[in-house]
């Protein structure tokens, strides 16, 4: 009488089960097997899993049947094929004794035997033993890769794989997208669903060219791998990329602010001009505006302070009074753009002081990194204190590269910026009169830092580096335009030492010659 049987057959990856050929030899040899000892076959059971781990859903719903009786036995290609773990295995040892039948047709074993069943139980731990070193071997290659700052799995969105063993490299299609995402968010204007649809119509897709979900654009936000850190999501770990990084670190920080909720950008009905700009020197809140008859004031609501209104026109006109000693004359501009034009000869010498800074910076990141490996080997932090702080300090560094990296590709130009501000002052008062209101409040952001009132006064303060051009013309001594241009030297020079993020050490910036008057 024909003795009814199941097949199994397993490989690894789905990859193996649609381009490979091993299902089918399995399925041969098997059949094959059967009709040799006269067994008849039921069911087969196909599967695309791995063996390492338990759980494999085919695998467990055959064992099921197998304790129902509705099959003598099961036949299996090889033993590696059934279990890869020794629990499986166990699982399957004691359907074997219990009478069910399990034969492999690939190996001559008699599982009814004490020999056949110690060989067989050799083999699975063969097998077993296998997955663990395979493991461990992956696992090294894999941290291996890391330390090298390369990202052994897929490119996130943004970025294209380009082969084992190097780094990835900014999509040029993707990557402009994604620093808009991160831009956009930062502003406080945009929802998560809001910046998905935003994304969408912008042209930004996922791996399989659909919308954004939550989860997608969260994972992009909140992933530090676009500002050159390779963080391990399972670990927490995290280690220094050589990928070139698409979004600046600053940037990364104000949307990590927007996601925590640090920073809450409120909808208003009314944008007024001087919404959120103007402080009570009194109680050290801000003014409430209000639209009466046409016209917008702005009063204190703080209970004890003096209830006294200020009309918008004439806080804008006390603006305007404030700002005019910015002002330059035709001699002082062409005396500026000739002090900036000689600069320029100098900045190379000054861009390579500034990236010997950075270089010395990160310098100092690696050995409090070192530090910080040895109060762990120490016992002084356990790994969840060290890999946070690992994070912070792998995300500074990153910071720090990106400003070489802005150096070294003349992104970083200080004397620029220098120019730029000094557009922005050389007819201050005049501009701010002629500006729409966004205009306007951008020059009450960059140009004053202590803006309100107190017991029925306007204050309005100039920033340091505004200040240095309002006060230029308080010279000790002389006659009053008697060293005006070494004055300007002067503040010129430690402006620009401002805008190289070198203002607590003005003297390291370079001199330029002096400009003819």
């Amino acid at each position: 009488m024909e003795k009814c049987f199941f097949s199994y057959i397993r490989v690894s990856t789905r990859k193996q089960g649609e381009r490979g050929v091993s299902l089918e030899e399995q399925r041969d040899a098997i059949v094959r097997y059967a009709q040799k000892h006269n067994f008849g076959i039921t069911r087969s059971f196909e599967e695309r899993e791995t063996a390492a781990k338990r759980g494999r859903p085919v695998f467990l719903e055959m064992l099921r049947l197998l304790r129902r009786s509705i099959a003598q036995g099961v036949i299996i290609h090889k033993i590696d094929r059934s279990a890869r773990n020794l629990k499986d295995w166990a699982d399957l040892a004691d359907l074997m004794d219990i009478g069910v039948e399990v034969h492999f047709a690939n190996e001559s074993l008699d599982m009814n035997t004490r020999g056949g069943r110690l060989s067989a139980d050799i083999q699975a731990v063969v097998a077993a033993d296998f997955i663990r070193n395979l493991r461990e071997e992956t696992r090294k290659g894999f941290y291996g890769r890391l330390k090298q700052g390369i990202y052994p799995l897929a490119a996130p969105i943004g970025y294209r794989d380009c082969g084992s063993g190097q780094p990835k490299i900014p999509d040029p299609v993707r990557a402009p997208l994604v620093a808009d995402a991160f831009r956009l968010y930062a502003t406080g204007g945009y929802s998560l669903p809001r910046l998905i649809d935003e994304m969408y119509r912008r042209g930004l897709r996922n791996h399989r060219g659909s919308k954004l979900t939550l989860c997608g654009i969260s994972t992009i936000l909140n992933n530090p791998f676009y500002t050159g850190v390779i963080r391990v999501r399972k670990t927490g770990e995290s280690f220094p990329g050589i990928h070139k990084p698409i979004v600046s670190k600053p940037l990364f920080d104000a949307v990590h602010q927007m996601l925590r909720g640090k920073t809450v950008q409120r909808l208003v009905k009314h944008d007024f001009l001087f919404r959120r700009l103007l402080r009570c020197h009194g109680c050290g809140y801000n003014l409430i505006a209000e639209k009466q008859k046409g016209h917008v004031y702005y009063r204190c609501h703080t209970r004890g302070c003096t209830p006294k209104t200020f009309r918008e026109e004439v806080l804008s006109d006390a603006v305007a009074r404030a700002l005019a000693p910015l002002g330059l004359d035709a001699e002082e501009r062409a005396y500026v753009r000739t002090w900036i034009t000689n600069a320029r000869l100098n900045e190379r010498n000054r861009q390579a002081a500034e990236m010997e800074n950075h270089q010395q910076a990160i310098t100092q990141v690696r050995e409090r990194l070192q530090r910080l490996t040895d109060a762990y080997i120490d016992g002084v932090l356990d790994r969840t204190m060290v890999e946070e702080r690992r994070s912070s300090l792998l995300l500074e560094e990153a910071g720090i590269k990106q400003k070489l990296s802005d150096l070294e590709e003349g992104r970083s130009d200080a004397l620029t910026r220098l120019g730029e501000f000094l557009e922005l002052t050389k007819d201050a008062s005049n501009l701010y009169n002629l500006a729409i209101p966004d205009e306007k409040r951008d020059f009450v952001k960059k140009l004053t830092s202590n803006f309100g009132v107190h017991a029925g006064n306007v204050e309005i303060a100039l920033k340091d580096e505004a200040k240095e051009i309002a006060n230029r013309h308080e010279v000790s001594g002389g006659a009053l335009h008697r060293g005006i241009h070494r004055t300007w030297d002067a503040i010129l020079a430690k402006l620009l030492a401002h805008f190289s993020g070198c203002s607590d050490n003005p003297q390291r910036s370079i001199r330029p010659e002096k400009a003819a008057a």
